[in-house]
Protein backbone atom coordinates (compact mmCIF):
# COMPACT_ATOMS: atom_id res chain seq x y z
CA UNK A 1 0.00 0.00 0.00
CA UNK A 2 1.07 3.58 -0.56
CA UNK A 3 0.91 5.77 2.54
CA UNK A 4 0.86 9.54 2.27
CA UNK A 5 1.69 11.55 5.36
CA UNK A 6 3.45 14.71 6.44
CA UNK A 7 6.67 13.98 8.36
CA UNK A 8 8.49 16.88 10.00
CA UNK A 9 6.76 19.29 7.65
CA UNK A 10 7.67 17.38 4.49
CA UNK A 11 5.05 15.48 2.44
CA UNK A 12 6.06 11.82 2.16
CA UNK A 13 4.72 8.85 0.23
CA UNK A 14 5.92 5.46 1.36
CA UNK A 15 5.22 2.03 -0.07
CA UNK A 16 4.70 -0.29 2.88
CA UNK A 17 2.58 -3.28 3.80
CA UNK A 18 -0.46 -2.29 5.90
CA UNK A 19 1.04 -4.17 8.85
CA UNK A 20 4.32 -2.19 8.78
CA UNK A 21 4.97 -0.23 11.96
CA UNK A 22 5.44 3.52 11.96
CA UNK A 23 8.71 3.14 13.88
CA UNK A 24 10.10 0.94 11.09
CA UNK A 25 8.92 3.35 8.38
CA UNK A 26 10.58 6.26 10.15
CA UNK A 27 13.86 4.47 10.84
CA UNK A 28 14.24 2.25 7.77
CA UNK A 29 12.44 4.06 4.96
CA UNK A 30 12.92 7.69 6.00
CA UNK A 31 16.22 7.22 7.91
CA UNK A 32 14.94 9.24 10.89
CA UNK A 33 16.86 7.28 13.48
CA UNK A 34 16.19 9.55 16.45
CA UNK A 35 13.07 7.46 17.02
CA UNK A 36 14.42 4.43 18.87
CA UNK A 37 13.23 0.85 19.15
CA UNK A 38 13.55 -0.27 22.74
CA UNK A 39 11.06 -2.99 23.57
CA UNK A 40 8.60 -3.59 20.69
CA UNK A 41 5.79 -3.83 23.26
CA UNK A 42 5.00 -0.13 23.92
CA UNK A 43 6.40 -0.36 27.44
CA UNK A 44 9.52 1.81 27.21
CA UNK A 45 8.46 4.86 25.18
CA UNK A 46 11.74 5.15 23.24
CA UNK A 47 9.72 5.23 20.01
CA UNK A 48 7.42 8.09 21.05
CA UNK A 49 6.64 10.59 18.28
CA UNK A 50 3.86 13.12 17.74
CA UNK A 51 1.07 12.10 15.39
CA UNK A 52 -1.64 14.63 14.63
CA UNK A 53 -0.57 16.69 17.62
CA UNK A 54 -0.38 14.04 20.32
CA UNK A 55 2.27 11.65 21.58
CA UNK A 56 2.01 8.08 20.31
CA UNK A 57 4.28 5.08 20.57
CA UNK A 58 5.36 4.43 17.00
CA UNK A 59 5.85 0.72 17.69
CA UNK A 60 2.05 0.37 18.00
CA UNK A 61 0.97 2.45 14.97
CA UNK A 62 0.37 0.58 11.72
CA UNK A 63 1.17 2.04 8.31
CA UNK A 64 -2.52 2.06 7.41
CA UNK A 65 -3.22 4.34 10.39
CA UNK A 66 -0.74 6.92 9.08
CA UNK A 67 -2.61 7.82 5.90
CA UNK A 68 -3.05 11.60 5.89
CA UNK A 69 -1.41 11.97 9.30
CA UNK A 70 1.04 14.62 10.40
CA UNK A 71 4.01 13.06 12.20
CA UNK A 72 6.73 14.90 14.07
CA UNK A 73 9.89 13.17 15.22
CA UNK A 74 12.73 14.51 17.35
CA UNK A 75 14.46 15.55 14.11
CA UNK A 76 11.52 17.88 13.40
CA UNK A 77 11.81 19.86 16.64
CA UNK A 78 15.03 21.77 16.50
CA UNK A 79 18.44 21.97 14.93
CA UNK A 80 21.99 22.53 16.14
CA UNK A 81 22.16 26.14 17.26
CA UNK A 82 18.36 26.42 17.26
CA UNK A 83 17.19 23.87 19.80
CA UNK A 84 13.53 23.50 20.72
CA UNK A 85 12.95 24.82 24.28
CA UNK A 86 12.54 21.25 25.59
CA UNK A 87 15.80 20.17 23.98
CA UNK A 88 17.54 23.22 25.45
CA UNK A 89 16.05 22.49 28.89
CA UNK A 90 17.24 18.87 28.77
CA UNK A 91 20.70 20.14 27.88
CA UNK A 92 20.71 22.83 30.57
CA UNK A 93 19.53 20.54 33.39
CA UNK A 94 21.54 17.50 32.29
CA UNK A 95 18.27 15.62 31.76
CA UNK A 96 19.98 12.88 29.79
CA UNK A 97 22.82 10.49 30.18
CA UNK A 98 23.20 7.91 27.42
CA UNK A 99 20.52 9.69 25.35
CA UNK A 100 18.65 6.58 24.21
CA UNK A 101 15.37 7.50 25.89
CA UNK A 102 15.74 11.26 25.42
CA UNK A 103 13.96 11.66 22.05
CA UNK A 104 10.93 9.74 23.30
CA UNK A 105 10.96 11.61 26.62
CA UNK A 106 11.02 14.95 24.82
CA UNK A 107 8.22 13.96 22.44
CA UNK A 108 6.07 12.75 25.36
CA UNK A 109 6.91 15.88 27.37
CA UNK A 110 5.58 18.07 24.55
CA UNK A 111 2.08 16.87 25.41
CA UNK A 112 2.62 18.05 28.97
CA UNK A 113 4.20 21.39 28.11
CA UNK A 114 1.67 22.23 25.41
CA UNK A 115 -1.30 20.95 27.42
CA UNK A 116 -1.91 24.32 29.03
CA UNK A 117 -2.12 22.84 32.53
CA UNK A 118 0.06 24.14 35.35
CA UNK A 119 2.72 21.50 35.88
CA UNK A 120 4.35 20.37 39.07
CA UNK A 121 6.72 17.49 39.77
CA UNK A 122 3.93 14.97 40.40
CA UNK A 123 2.13 15.83 37.14
CA UNK A 124 5.32 15.55 35.12
CA UNK A 125 6.23 12.20 36.68
CA UNK A 126 2.71 10.89 36.00
CA UNK A 127 2.75 12.24 32.43
CA UNK A 128 6.06 10.55 31.66
CA UNK A 129 5.21 7.26 33.37
CA UNK A 130 5.04 5.48 30.00
CA UNK A 131 8.64 6.37 29.19
CA UNK A 132 11.48 4.48 30.83
CA UNK A 133 14.98 5.79 31.43
CA UNK A 134 17.45 3.19 32.60
CA UNK A 135 20.28 5.63 33.35
CA UNK A 136 18.83 8.39 35.53
CA UNK A 137 16.64 8.78 38.57
CA UNK A 138 14.34 11.03 36.50
CA UNK A 139 15.08 14.05 38.71
CA UNK A 140 16.82 16.06 35.98
CA UNK A 141 14.29 14.96 33.35
CA UNK A 142 11.49 16.35 35.53
CA UNK A 143 13.48 19.55 36.08
CA UNK A 144 13.92 19.91 32.31
CA UNK A 145 10.20 19.59 31.63
CA UNK A 146 9.34 22.07 34.37
CA UNK A 147 11.95 24.50 33.06
CA UNK A 148 10.60 24.25 29.52
CA UNK A 149 7.06 24.73 30.81
CA UNK A 150 8.14 27.87 32.63
CA UNK A 151 7.41 26.33 36.00
CA UNK A 152 9.63 26.76 39.00
CA UNK A 153 12.26 24.04 38.49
Amino acid sequence: MRVSMMVNGVPRQIDAPPSALLVDILRNDLRLTGTHVGCDTSQCGACTVRMDGRAVKACTVLAGQCEGATVTTIEGLGAPGALHPLQAAFQETHGLQCGFCTPGMIMAALDLVEGGERLDEAKVREGLAGNICRCTGYHNIVRAVLLAAGANA
